[in-house]
């Protein structure tokens, strides 16, 4: 004999949580003040191309997002290791 299956609706799953970010700081630099936000990796949820080494940085991954006083909208993700080594490797133009 076969089983039947429930017809029941399943419960929709709950959204995830809001993610949870670090403080922003300001850093001084060879080239200006940056702003610079530490993002863990439960709150790592996108794909996005760092600009030190030109790799993707996967979800999960934490990593550092970057911008100068009052560009909000030039910001960029790095790695961490990228930025704390951004002033001894060669950054193309406009960075």
């Amino acid at each position: 004999m076969t089983r039947r299956r429930s017809r029941r609706a399943r419960p929709e799953r709950p959204p995830l949580p809001p993610a949870v970010v670090g403080a922003e700081t300001i850093e001084q630099r060879a080239d200006g003040d940056w702003i610079v936000r530490r993002i863990s990796g439960a709150a790592a949820r996108k794909y996005y191309r760092c600009p030190g080494c030109q790799q993707e940085i996967l979800p999960a991954t934490p990593h550092v997002v970057c911008w100068r006083d009052d560009h909000i909208a030039e910001r960029r993700h790095w790695h961490t290791t990228c930025w704390t080594r951004r002033d001894r490797r060669t950054i193309p133009p406009g960075w």
